[in-house]
């Protein structure tokens, strides 16, 4: 698997003509390491964060009298980031294609929970399949963006990574229990008990610059998860779609939907594991807290 596509291997040597006469040990070398994490960061949230920071422009400068839908205008824009991150080479034909396949899971899923009522899309737009504005899939779209783009950015190889049929079951079931909890028992808890007994030993390996670190997978799940619900929280704040007790003000979102966004993610993760498909750890790697590059 290729790092970078043939634009971010540009951006990278740059950098590096900066990066590498910066100091390698000591405060200064943490500090230096801990801005390329952000930086890395920011670059892997580049389709996330332009969709986020269209919703929140329009939230507060969409004039009234605009000859276009609000949504409508967000899938346009969605739709132009897409194509321009691949005609620029932003991102990999291979990774446009699993963000495609998520776009319709969570399309796919939108449609029911709306007319289940689980939450609304309060504006008008033309652009919609009946109660959900076509923009809204490109939210989904953006989670696994990122975990594509983190994969490869990060460089990241695993060790006890379990099997990926067992991964894919797991993935099945979140999903089907999104839609049969309205009918029959909910068994998130068990999904979670079950995520936790397959990952519980896997550890991810990553590289920000010159050094490469590891953390328990469930973490990092545990820790996109919670970025996920801090956007959600943005995104019901800008009516871009509310819960039922939205509807007169806005107030946070539950913290019991963390648990949501936790086991959706993990779908979209494992979508991601078949295009970039998890590397093991090198076994001098796996048996350090660290490792200099």
């Amino acid at each position: 698997m290729k790092r970078f596509t043939s634009v971010e291997a540009r951006i990278d040597d740059a950098a590096h003509g900066v990066l590498d006469r910066l100091p390698a040990r000591g405060l200064y070398g943490a500090l230096v390491e801990f801005l390329v994490f952000g930086l890395k960061q920011a670059w892997a949230c580049l389709f996330g964060g332009a969709m986020l920071a269209l919703i929140i422009a329009t939230r507060l400068f969409w004039p009234d009298d605009a000859g276009i839908a609000r949504y409508d205008f967000l899938f346009l824009a969605a739709l132009a980031i897409q194509l321009g991150m691949l005609g620029f080479k932003l991102e990999t034909l291979a990774e446009a294609k699993v963000i495609l396949i998520f776009h319709i899971v969570g399309t796919a899923m939108e449609l029911f929970k709306t007319s289940a009522g689980s939450w609304i899309y309060p504006e008008e737009s033309l652009f919609r399949i009946g109660g959900v504005p076509l923009f809204s899939g490109f939210m989904y779209a953006a989670v696994g963006s990122y975990l594509a783009r983190i994969s490869r950015i990060f460089d990241m190889r695993y060790a006890s990574y379990p099997p990926l049929w067992a991964t894919a079951v797991l993935a099945v079931a979140i999903y089907v229990n999104f839609f049969a909890h309205h009918y029959i028992v909910d068994i998130r808890y068990g999904l979670f008990a079950a995520t936790a007994i397959l990952y519980f030993r896997t550890v991810v390996h990553y590289r920000v610059f010159r050094v490469r670190h590891r953390m328990p997978l469930l973490v990092g799940f545990l820790l996109v998860a919670l970025f996920i619900w801090f956007a959600e929280n943005i995104g019901t704040w800008s009516r871009a779609w509310i819960y039922p007790g939205q509807q007169d003000a806005w107030t946070p979102v539950s913290i019991q939907k963390l648990g949501s966004w936790y086991l959706l993610m993990i779908i979209s993760f494992v979508l991601v594991t078949f295009v970039h498909r998890p590397r093991p750890a090198e076994a001098k790697l796996a048996a350090k807290p660290q490792a200099a590059e």
